[in-house]
């Protein structure tokens, strides 16, 4: 690190004082060999695409040093040797990883980093796999510390098609959905409709469409019609007299299969699929009831022994199926297994059929796991909820911003701000949330890059009069020099706005 007195090059988007001294992490120095450790360990950063933005946006365009503190606040940790400096927050919060399991810089580690560094997984949301995946790694080559195996972005769960804002009256919070739909409901709809590598989609809708058709008709029908004719035909004793047919052998020999189907896909972060295989097995046992005909074997009295197997058979295949929805759905398991007087299973355990205690008694009123969600009901709820946001971001007539230290008129006639006309705005090559953009600023032409892509199409920033720091020293980003900075408003909720000026405002005039 070094101090150095003038503009940070790129420290990750955070609001920075471009005037201030600052230490830096020069991180170029280990690029070649980060690069190398991601070659040469493909599963190192999950999924693929996540690598590929890294790679391509960060690692081979070149690396820019990290300003690693700041002296325009106190809140953070200071810097031991230079008090007028704090850390920077991501640099803190990373060594967490290994300081909170004891490590120690002159090597007397505590035992629980002995234990469990390195990490085999960070699972960790998309928008900060920059910090886990250049940041960190950087960090621990140069404390000559092992990285972690493996670091998995994982999506993020939209509004429809939308991030979900307080403004727009369309955030989905936990409690409301807990207090509609049950926390298992709401734990499998979250796990079963966040694909393995993009964003998930949930909307009250689809919530009410998924609950009705999967748990309430495949997995809860199953449950309560199969302990209902247990009931029925047999007292409620549940008892395997062998007398098999050809139509058991594929509901046994899929039932079996199934721990290590799911294990495969939850190895592999695919928790949805992991559920798709275990639904599987729940449907096709729904369907071996339809092949088998309970209700028709009960009117023939030499078919007893055979109901009562197939009777077993459709417990044994429910026990099993509610042994591997427990890490999913904890409390719809322990219901299912309690209701069939059955016993939890572990995965390993699951390589025979036909474990279920013969003999043993199903309740005699099975409880029913999931009601059918009436649509209008539901969103008749739903419409006091999004009212009530409304009212309540209503109430709320000021951002809360944090206060900066006071300066003087002298620090403001510092900074210099012009009037500049966007004459030409295009995407920068490999950068997802870059615009290079032309601006004419009396009579000069500057190229100045702004962070802007997610929220303006460039032919939509051209002809706009934009307020523009002109006096900041030229830094490149992404490869690409930016000859001042673009003023912008953004808020809590992911707004942003450019600060723009009548355009009868002539180009170049100073704003003061």
């Amino acid at each position: 690190s070094q101090l150095v007195d003038g503009k940070c090059p790129d420290c990750g988007g955070d609001v920075h004082d471009a005037k201030e001294e600052a230490y830096f992490f020069k991180l170029s120095k280990y690029q070649d060999r980060l690069i190398k450790h991601i070659e040469d360990h493909p599963e190192f950063i999950q999924p693929v695409s996540r690598k590929n933005e890294m790679m391509n946006n960060f690692l081979k365009p070149g690396l820019q040093d990290l300003c690693v503190s700041r002296t325009s606040f106190k809140w953070s940790i200071p810097v031991d040797f230079d008090p007028k400096h704090v850390v920077y927050v991501w640099i803190d919060a990373l060594t967490n990883y290994i300081t909170g399991l004891g490590y120690d810089a002159d090597g007397n580690h505590g035992e629980l980093y002995k234990k469990y560094w390195p990490a085999d997984l960070h699972l960790i949301g998309k928008d900060i796999v920059r910090f886990h995946t250049i940041y960190w790694p950087i960090m621990l080559m140069a404390l000559d510390i092992p990285l972690p195996k493996q670091v998995f972005g994982h999506p993020w769960l939209l509004q429809g098609e939308s991030k979900m804002s307080k403004s727009k009256g369309n955030v989905i919070y936990a409690d409301d959905l807990v207090d509609i739909f049950g926390v298992d409901a709401v734990r499998y709809f979250v796990l079963h409709e966040i694909p393995y590598d993009n964003d998930g989609s949930i909307t009250w809708d689809l919530l009410v469409e998924r609950i009705n058709s999967d748990l309430a008709n495949v997995l809860g029908n199953l449950v309560n019609r199969t302990i209902a004719m247990s009931n029925k035909y047999f007292g409620g004793i549940v008892e395997n007299k062998n007398v098999c047919e050809d139509v058991d052998q594929e509901l046994k020999d899929l039932a079996l299969a199934m721990p290590a189907k799911s294990i495969a896909k939850m190895d592999e972060f695919k928790a949805s699929n992991a559920l798709d295989e275990i639904f599987n097995l729940l449907r096709r046992t729904n369907k071996y009831i339809d092949e088998t005909m309970p209700w028709a074997l009960a009117k023939d009295e030499t078919q007893q022994d055979r109901l009562a197997t197939v009777l077993y058979n459709l417990i044994e295949a429910i026990n099993i199926g509610a042994s591997l929805l427990e890490p999913f759905m904890p409390e719809t398991s322990a219901k299912i297994l309690a209701q069939i007087n059955g016993a939890p299973r572990a995965f390993d355990d699951m390589t025979e059929f036909g474990k279920y205690q013969s003999g043993n008694k199903v309740v005699e009123k099975p409880e029913i796991l999931f009601a059918r969600m009436d649509q209008k009901e539901v969103m008749e709820k739903v419409k006091e909820i999004e009212e009530a946001q409304k009212a309540e971001v209503q109430g709320e007539k000021y951002p809360e911003v944090e206060k900066k230290p006071e300066i003087t008129i002298d620090d403001f006639d510092k900074i210099q701000i012009q009037v500049g006309e966007v004459i030409k705005c295009e995407p920068v090559k490999k950068a997802k949330k870059l615009l290079v953009s032309q601006i004419k600023i009396g009579a000069e032409t500057r190229q100045i890059v702004s962070g802007i892509a997610k929220y303006y199409k460039p032919e939509e920033m051209v002809g706009k009069k934009v307020a523009v720091i002109t006096n900041l020293k030229p830094c490149k980003l992404c490869g690409v020099e930016s000859q001042g900075m673009i003023l912008a408003a953004g808020d809590d909720e992911g707004n942003l706005s450019v600060v723009t000026v009548d355009k009868d405002i002539v180009a170049g005039s100073e704003i003061c």
